[in-house]
């Protein structure tokens, strides 16, 4: 692709990536734009968040690169989901800078939302609603194309489709649990934010997720209180 010279800036142009992050081009002598920056996924400098006199995160400073997968594994009350709720723009950081694919958590957090997926303790889901109805919602939030056939796939890979339809007050645990992971899955989140997604789920549905993240080219972080899973799983 070709600019004549005026219409661009001569330094630099500042743009997003096809996945949604945000970079930095120039100009060649050619005229073609070149990348000349391709920021960390996550960012974090200097992260302290307290709830009252207890502290949570002390200085933290992370870089975690493009497709990469971090594993936080530590005891009860190492502030492993402290931190994932400040990527998730869900708690507010008490000082520090984060930056998430390029934008700012404190001035573009909108941006930030719709590049992550986030899968808490709790499943996020509306109780009085069916599963479908649940998807539906979060897929006209996050203005997810083809929503059906995206829906059609994930339930099939979590083995869900013949529950799909009942109120998800009606369904167990585990149940909700793997529906709480298509939620987080469904936009395609460049980023994806896990705390102990196993929690609820058998043998079989734990397979089945070792495997969607195994295949997985996003960006992700997840807790866990089992270190073999995330030796396994992480780089």
């Amino acid at each position: 692709m070709f600019f004549d010279p005026p219409q661009v800036d001569p330094e630099f142009i500042v743009g997003l990536r096809p996945n949604g992050v945000k970079t930095s081009f120039r100009i060649d002598k050619g005229k073609r734009i070149v990348e000349i920056n391709n920021p960390p996924a996550v960012e974090i400098k200097g992260l302290t968040k307290s709830f009252g006199r207890q502290l949570a995160l002390k200085a933290v400073d992370l870089t975690v690169g493009e497709g990469e997968f971090l594993i936080l594994v530590g005891p009860n009350g190492a502030g492993k989901t402290t931190l994932l709720r400040v990527l998730a723009t869900i708690a507010r950081p008490s000082s520090g800078e984060i930056q998430i694919s390029g934008f700012r958590l404190d001035k573009e957090s909108n941006e930030i939302r719709r590049r992550i997926g986030f899968v808490p303790h709790q499943t996020l889901l509306y109780e009085d609603l069916t599963a479908y109805e649940n998807l539906q919602f979060y897929g006209r939030m996050y203005d997810v194309e083809n929503q059906e056939q995206r829906i059609k796939e994930l339930t099939e890979k979590m083995g869900m489709s013949s529950q799909l339809h009942r109120l998800v007050r009606t369904l167990s645990r585990g149940t909700q649990q793997r529906f709480s992971i298509i939620r987080a899955l469904l936009h395609e989140p460049s980023l994806l934010l896990l705390d102990e997604p196993e929690t609820g789920l058998d043998r079989r549905a734990s397979a089945m997720l070792t495997d969607i993240l195994k295949d997985n080219k996003r960006t992700i972080i997840m807790a866990s209180h089992r270190l073999e899973k995330g030796l396994e799983l992480a780089d």
